[in-house]
């Protein structure tokens, strides 16, 4: 079973990710601030960093995880038109960046990768 952490702003999205984490049987654990989720990822069999990067904290997140000498990938998500978010997440070490939109057509196969990590 893959294992993931998120630290997602929108409780009502928390829900869905959950959902759709337990359909393709991948754990996946929510932190509330982004103390709690450097916390988490150094947990044993995490494969997987979510961050939406609307959440309070959470560029400087990425940038502890990085700093750290964390490797774990890091998958964030924001509203299509915050460009300049984007850019400041890739440049914290962000693997990959998406708008929410695509972020959650793809949930399913996103998590499902966890399992192969």
């Amino acid at each position: 079973m893959g294992k993931a952490v998120a630290l997602v702003a929108d409780i009502f999205f928390i829900a869905k990710m959950k959902e759709t984490a337990k359909q393709v049987g991948v754990e996946l654990t929510t932190a509330g601030t982004a103390e709690a989720l450097c916390e988490a990822a150094k947990a044993a069999g995490i494969s997987l960093v979510i961050v939406d990067l609307n959440a309070r904290g959470s560029i400087e997140t990425i940038e502890k995880l990085r700093a750290s000498g964390d490797t774990i990938p890091v998958i964030a998500f924001l509203s299509h038109v915050q460009v300049e978010l984007a850019e400041r997440a890739r440049a914290a070490g962000c693997t990959e960046v998406m708008s929410r939109s695509k972020f959650t057509v793809e949930l399913a196969e996103i998590l499902a990768r966890t399992k192969t990590q």
